[in-house]
């Protein structure tokens, strides 16, 4: 039986547009807390923090938007009585255009409401091919622990937390074939490591991830569209006493502008892969992260010159 019908699925986004758009407005959490949950829910929480650490005049003015529900793509997954039901969803956030992220709807078993878990932004507008039976409907496959697929969705974690960790030295390139997302994780740990020079480092690591749901959808090619989360860590710290870490203004609400020695960024991300049936590589084709947390010890009262 399908999760839920096309028309109801489309109501299910068009209320979570109407609703997060309220709830921004105010950022109010209890009423974001109705339409949305997992790491969507913290990655959002995090931008409410954010924003109220900034001095007003700092703030930028709410602007109202909504999914494109005619361009919506649907992938509605058969499910037996007593499964958790999820569907997936292609959406663009802008009239006219191609869908260019991929979002995930669970129903919450407790209320029966349908919440937004996670959602990516994908590296381009061609869509992964899910397969699709003859009513339209996609098939659902286990994300993790499945032995059909070259990886899981616990491999997957590993390889992107291993991009950022080690700019894929140990396994982000021996999982996943060179795409945009991947480059780009590399990226950020090639740049990000360098950036203090001989004056400080920093260094990536996995953090405590909460958000272990994956879900996958089986693709046209026999493999599978998995949607996951990680976190990851960020600790910059000084090369040596008499340096100190100056945070910038979006750091306020964790740091409160006061210098530190180190500080700990926590990012949660949702990510997006295909992956082959086969022994093969698979390809990020999307992720999507947003800062949590900051933390670190406050310099002490000795003179000091800036990092």
């Amino acid at each position: 039986m399908p999760a839920l019908s096309d028309a109801q699925a489309r109501a299910v986004i068009t209320n979570y547009s109407k609703i997060n758009n309220e709830a921004n407005a105010q950022r109010d959490r209890t009423l974001l807390d109705t339409v949305e949950d997992g790491p969507l829910y913290a990655m959002s929480v995090s931008d409410y923090i954010e924003t109220e650490g900034l001095p007003k005049a700092d703030r930028k003015p709410y602007k109202p938007w909504s999914y494109d529900i005619s361009s919506a793509k649907l992938y509605i997954p058969r499910f037996t009585a007593g499964q958790d039901r999820w569907f997936a969803a292609a959406l663009s956030g802008e009239k006219g255009k191609d869908p260019s992220r991929i979002a995930v709807f669970a129903e919450q078993p407790k209320n029966k409401r349908w919440e937004m878990v996670s959602v990516v932004d994908l590296d381009n507008t061609t869509l992964p091919h899910v397969a699709l039976d003859k009513d339209g409907y996609a098939t659902a496959v286990a994300a993790s622990g499945n032995k059909q697929l070259a990886a899981d969705s616990d491999v997957l974690r590993t390889a992107v937390i291993d991009n950022f960790a080690s700019g894929g030295t140990n396994t982000g390139t021996k999982v996943f074939a060179p795409t945009k997302a991947s480059k780009q994780q590399i990226k950020v740990h090639d740049k990000t490591t360098r950036k203090f020079g001989k004056l400080g480092t920093t260094v990536f690591a996995g953090g405590t991830n909460r958000f272990k749901d994956a879900y996958a959808l089986k693709t046209g090619d026999g493999g599978a569209l998995v949607l996951f989360a990680h976190t990851h860590t960020q600790t910059d710290a000084v090369a040596h006493s008499g340096l100190q870490i100056n945070p910038g203004k979006d750091d306020n609400a964790w740091l409160h502008g006061i210098p530190r020695t180190s500080v700990t960024y926590t990012f949660v991300c949702a990510d997006a892969a295909t992956v082959p049936a086969k022994a093969a590589s698979s390809r990020l084709i999307g992720y999507t992260c947003a800062r949590t947390d900051a933390s670190g010890p406050p310099v002490g009262s000795a003179s000091t010159d800036r990092a």
